[in-house]
């Protein structure tokens, strides 16, 4: 019984991980019509419904002492996802994930006070380094850095997330910056989306894309960490980059060369090793 019930917690982490990864694949098909800008909001503004209603926050606490930490927690989510999807525009989805992954990586080291974490400092900056675009290469250079941008607000989204944890129960914080974020995305969301934003079949994948990289991923984490330890919760969530690059290959199409491949493996490997100790970080 005990080996089945990790199994299913197991899985449960795993179905989150591929969740997110098939909902950033199927923004990607809105950007013709959307942009990134317009996706983004989409998922944000329906994200954001759907927690206010799950947890029915009180607007009062936007008026208490934690309002400022909602706040910038609301716009770092809001300039993660936008820097993240305008990136999936440019580069394949497993190496924008795994560019992005500098976040999670960084606090974890920041955090750390193991020599063993240098060496794996050293082997994910050999994947980012492989990954990095050349003279002639076919990567986009706007794209890469847009995504290292996404992984700059994630590592501080993940601290955000430990302070407005710390100030309100359960998911509250969440809608609420939920909230702030979908507000703050209103004039690039527009301005991208334009008139598209009234489709409904458009509105309809954007409703898709929100229950995929947000409210299914993050109800099964949360059930997860209830019945999996800390460290293997880390290790699980350290395979986004490799199932980001299955799911680029099988749903876009998106092929690697070797190198690439290489970097993937690399950092991949560095994020089990550093995140086995480290606090998990749920991405929405």
């Amino acid at each position: 019984m005990a080996r089945d019930g990790r199994s299913f917690s197991i899985s449960l982490v795993l179905g989150a991980v591929i969740s997110v990864q098939v909902g950033a694949a199927i923004a990607t098909t809105l950007f013709d019509e959307l942009g990134p800008a317009g996706t983004v909001f989409l998922r944000i503004a329906f994200s954001a419904l759907v927690l206010v209603a799950i947890w029915r926050p009180a607007a009062s606490a936007l008026r208490g002492s934690g309002r400022t930490e909602i706040v910038f927690f609301g716009l770092t989510l809001a300039g993660m996802n936008l820097s993240f999807y305008e990136a999936l525009d440019r580069i394949p989805l497993g190496i924008a994930v795994t560019l992005e992954f500098v976040g999670p990586l960084g606090v974890a080291f920041a955090s750390s006070r193991r020599r063993l974490d240098l060496a794996w400092a050293v082997l994910a900056a050999g994947g980012i380094v492989l990954l990095a675009p050349f003279p002639g290469g076919a990567l986009d250079g706007g794209g890469v850095a847009l995504a290292l941008l996404a992984g700059v607000f994630w590592g501080a989204y993940i601290l955000l997330a430990a302070q407005v944890g710390a100030l309100l129960s359960g998911g509250t914080g969440l809608a609420l910056a939920m909230c702030v974020g979908a507000v703050a995305l209103v004039p690039v969301g527009i301005a991208g989306g334009g008139a598209e934003l009234g489709d409904p079949a458009l509105l309809a994948g954007g409703f898709a894309v929100a229950m995929l990289s947000s409210a299914i991923p993050y109800s099964l984490e949360l059930e997860a960490l209830r019945r999996l330890p800390q460290g293997v919760f880390g290790v699980l969530m350290s395979l986004e980059p490799a199932v980001a690059a299955g799911v680029g290959f099988a749903l876009l199409d998106q092929g690697l060369v070797a190198r690439e491949v290489v970097a993937i493996a690399l950092v991949v490997v560095a994020s089990a090793g550093a995140l086995r100790s480290a606090p998990p970080a749920i991405e929405v």
